[in-house]
């Protein structure tokens, strides 16, 4: 096998600390020796005491042994149990990135090499977003698995979201790989969820290759962006091996990769050597009793609920009976209709599956995300999966407008209350609780997008419901109130900083860093900002910056109460009578604001037709007519309108507030005042 080993002399943080041309490994002191009597080298390494004070007594990934990227196998500690072998023929990786980094573009890439397709088969771009509301969003929203194979070895990918909202998708899947694909963007570098999931991927003891993607935009800083990610690797306290991390230069777009910048291959192969020399083969109890993690869920119409995980210990048989286990004292039995693995990026049945690959299994009931599927006589459930706690809560209701019931199916306290929790089966990251009255819930989720792209699918599922404005979810400790905060990461134009920043000092944000990005003439800030001013910021942000600015906010932790925030300066206009706006009406209501509503549209009582000038609200007749008389004018009067706003249903949750609703159902989505609240008038 090929020896390839990585050092640094005298590394400093004002310089390269990688140096592109060496394949970079982790090495130990018997992989040295090994190769030294190959190669005939005498190798010496000095590494930066500071680097080496910060990366003493890592003791909490001790149980996991060190993988030695460009070594073999065979040379890893003889510290397992005898029980305990790694699998060489198969590897198990998820690739993790932060949003818009190129992950699945370059799953694309990775799945045509591989002739998954055949040569003349026509494939629509980024496949793995099967999802309509994924391709319309153009994000990753769900976790997907595929499998490949390079070399007679099975590589089986998960393509992760890269939003932070969706992190509970990443923690759940994380289970189920020994090592990550980390993908970072050539220009930005790591961003806010890179953080979040690099995090993770370490807290797991998982192998990471970085991949510096679209390393062909003309603006490309490679040399920056991976001494970036070395600080990151030191700031989220990772150990001697896990900080001599591969990298790989590619092009996803263009399906090349290479070792470093300048030299890239006409394919991706630099990248498929990577992941078989740095990614460890799973390791399994081969002859022990069975055990398999359900960590993701799919439903088919005939084949019903599937459970899919990885297969931990022993072997899983189709017609096999099993035990399906939540903790020890809580187990029901099952037997397997149906067994299959990924390959080619669909689902073949098989009749056998060995521990360490990833399958999916029928007939197993009513199997939940987090429940261990073990062996009928003597199997034992694994550790349950843990996610983050959410930060942010909506109250969702039955519609109560006069408009209820003409263009949903589904309308009932009853259907609303069985969707929310049929949702917790599989978004695990979400928590439904009972409201206040029985046609009130309150759903709590990681950010407004997380609750908001549930709310998007049952409206196109035909639920009909009312939805109150995003809280966060506040802590006290000693009689003192705790609030979420969230780093919040700008990218804007120069021109355009100073509205940015007192735009998010208003929010009661704290810079924390800022830094020029180079040739295309923007700089990014970094905020620290209570998660209550970031409600409503996005579209603020647009408008300050003529629509240049690029936010992208994580979790960070919970700090003290920080005041009170106004997030917005303008009131609504509220119609306070029923009816089909007119032309005559809405020309004389546009000189009070903005309107959201044109000629023709029917309205009620209470709904939000506006935007007003003034922070108090004001009601006014959109629907009047003009009068009818016998008296001849000598002219008609010719009327023009503005263009009336077109807000969508994210720009609907991030406008209301307190004292409004936004109405949503499969055709519309409308704001309205509460009428168990009375709301501000002029």
């Amino acid at each position: 096998m090929e020896i390839a080993i990585g050092f640094q002399t005298s590394l400093k943080p004002s310089i390269s600390l990688r140096n592109p041309n060496f394949i970079k490994s982790s090495y130990t002191n018997s992989s040295i020796l090994l190769a030294n009597q190959i190669l005939g080298l005498g190798l010496s390494s000095s590494v930066n005491t500071s680097r080496n004070l910060k990366l003493n007594n890592r003791s909490r990934f001790s149980n996991r042994s060190s993988i030695n990227c460009a070594v073999s196998a065979a040379t890893e500690p003889a510290t397992e149990t005898t029980q305990l072998v790694r699998r060489g023929d198969v590897r198990n990786i998820a690739i993790v990135a932060h949003v818009d980094h190129g992950k699945t573009t370059l799953v694309d890439g990775m799945l045509r090499q591989s002739k998954v397709f055949r040569d003349n088969q026509t494939v629509q771009e980024r496949i793995m977003d099967s999802n309509d509301l994924e391709r319309e969003r153009g994000i990753t929203i769900l976790s997907k698995n595929t499998s490949i194979f390079f070399k007679d070895t099975k590589i089986n990918i998960i393509d992760t979201p890269g939003h932070s909202d969706f992190g509970g998708e990443v923690e759940r899947v994380l289970n189920m790989v020994e090592g990550v694909l980390l993908v970072v963007d050539s220009v930005e570098g790591p961003m806010p969820q890179t953080r979040f999931v690099l995090k993770k991927a370490l807290e797991f003891g998982l192998s990471v290759v970085v991949v510096v993607n679209k390393i062909d935009r003309s603006s490309a800083r490679p040399e920056f962006v991976v001494n970036s990610t070395f600080e990151l690797f030191i700031e989220l306290n990772a150990n001697d091996e896990q900080c001599d991390f591969q990298t790989i230069y590619a092009s996803g777009i263009n399906g090349k990769a290479g070792l470093s910048p300048e030299n890239l291959a006409d394919n991706l192969g630099p990248l498929f050597e990577a992941i078989i020399r740095c990614i460890p083969g799973p390791r399994i109890n081969k002859d022990g009793a069975l055990q398999m993690l359900v960590t993701n869920i799919e439903y088919d119409e005939h084949k019903g609920r599937i459970g899919i995980g990885r297969l931990h210990a022993g072997k899983l048989q189709r017609g096999m009976d099993v035990k399906i286990c939540t903790s020890e004292a809580e187990c029901k039995f099952a037997r397997v209709s149906e067994l299959f693995v990924y390959e080619n990026f669909s689902r073949v049945p098989v009749e056998t599956v060995e521990a360490g690959d990833i399958c999916a299994v029928c007939g197993v009931g009513d199997v939940q995300i987090g429940e261990t599927i073990a062996d009928k006589a003597v199997g034992k459930p694994l550790p349950a999966i843990k996610m983050e706690e959410p930060t942010v809560k909506m109250a969702f209701s039955i519609n109560i407008s006069p408009f209820v019931g003409r263009e949903g199916k589904y309308v009932t306290s009853r259907n609303l209350r069985d969707r929310l929790y049929r949702e917790l089966e599989r978004n695990l990251a979400m928590k439904v609780e009972d409201g206040e009255t029985a046609d009130t819930f309150i759903v709590s989720g990681r950010g407004t997008l997380h609750i908001t792209i549930l709310i998007e699918n049952m409206r196109r599922e035909g639920y009909e419901f009312m939805v109150g404005p995003p809280k966060v979810i506040n802590k006290r400790v000693d009689d003192k109130v705790y609030e979420p905060y969230e780093i919040a990461t700008v990218e804007v134009p120069e021109e355009y900083m100073g509205s940015v920043v007192e735009l998010l000092g208003k929010r009661r944000g704290q810079m924390i860093d800022m830094q020029g990005l180079g040739s295309e003439g923007t700089s990014i800030v970094k905020y620290k900002i209570p998660t209550r001013g970031l409600l409503g910021l996005r579209n603020a942000m647009l408008t300050a910056s003529r629509g240049t600015a690029i936010l992208n906010t994580i979790f960070d932790s919970y700090g003290p109460w920080a005041g009170e925030i106004n997030t917005r300066e303008h009131g609504s206009l509220v119609a306070f009578e029923g009816g089909t706006t007119t032309s005559y009406a809405l020309c004389s209501s546009q000189e009070r604001g903005q309107l959201f509503v044109r000629p023709g549209m029917e309205v009620y009582k209470g709904q939000i037709v506006g935007i007003y000038q003034r922070p108090s609200d004001l009601s006014l007749n959109v629907c009047k007519r003009k009068a009818a008389t016998n008296v001849r004018s000598n002219k008609e009067v010719s009327v023009v309108l503005d263009t009336a706003l077109d807000y969508s249903l994210d720009d609907c949750i991030e406008y209301i507030q307190e004292d409004e609703l936004v109405e949503v159902t499969p055709s519309s989505v409308r704001m309205c005042k509460n009428p168990k609240i009375a709301f501000k008038k002029k």
